[in-house]
């Protein structure tokens, strides 16, 4: 956030109408200012890091890409440019990867203009707008890939109801940054220690939850977040 106190916001699109119509919308309200706009995933790469924005809204389909690969690289740069995502199509496949990718909140571009204001505002102030029921359906959607183990994940899920007592703290607090999509590099530099540490550390975590993928214990740190009471 600039000194004078107003959210500086980033706009991705391949669709020129759309970016105008975003623009517009955000530049109307006095404590808002695009600083900048780009067509494709590769501009975006290079104009958002430059720019620096505090928000960066995200088309998540591009013609040379996806907005959630931009938002991990982008992230995985610096993590004090929050990331939108906005898409025309319910996808929870989408999901998963912008929440593994460490976006912010995701919306359908059907979102009135009243509601991306106040996504960008809580963006900006550090809220997560990633919702609790759609995290988990995720989560059953990874369940269910066990097919004809489904009886095996069932047991298993009954394991991941409560954390495992034997997490140790620093366990826990890597499996609420997996959960809010941070990369092992991202992790490290947060908690200070080497992303080789990161990775041996999520190795043993997974295996205390039961887990072989580590987009698994995503979905099940983003779930303990949601769940967490907030004060």
């Amino acid at each position: 956030m600039r000194k004078d106190g107003k959210i500086t916001v980033f706009l991705l699109d391949d669709l020129e109408i759309a970016r105008r119509g975003v623009r517009e919308l955000l530049s109307a309200e006095d404590g808002i200012e695009v600083v900048g706009e780009s067509g494709t995933a590769a501009d975006a790469l290079v104009r958002i890091p430059a720019t620096r924005p505090d928000v960066a809204v995200l088309d998540v389909r591009l013609p040379d890409g996806s907005g959630v690969q931009v938002c991990r690289e982008i992230r995985s740069r610096n993590e004090n440019i929050k990331c939108l995502m906005l898409t025309s199509f319910a996808d929870d496949e989408a999901l998963f990867d912008a929440i593994m990718a460490g976006a912010s909140g995701y919306a359908l571009k059907a979102i009135r203009g009243s509601e991306l204001l106040t996504a960008v505002r809580d963006v900006a102030a550090g809220r997560s707008l990633l919702d609790p029921a759609a995290v988990a359906r995720v989560r059953e959607r990874l369940r269910l890939r066990g097919g004809s183990n489904s009886r095996s994940d069932d047991r298993l899920d009954d394991r991941l109801d409560d954390k495992p007592s034997d997490l140790t703290e620093q366990e826990r607090r890597i499996l609420d940054l997996i959960g809010e999509g941070l990369t092992d590099r991202a992790i490290g530099e947060r908690l200070h220690l080497a992303e080789r540490t990161i990775k041996n550390c999520v190795s043993g975590l997974l295996c205390k939850l039961g887990r072989e993928q580590r987009s698994e214990a995503a979905a099940y740190g983003g779930r303990m977040q949601a769940e967490r009471p907030h004060p």
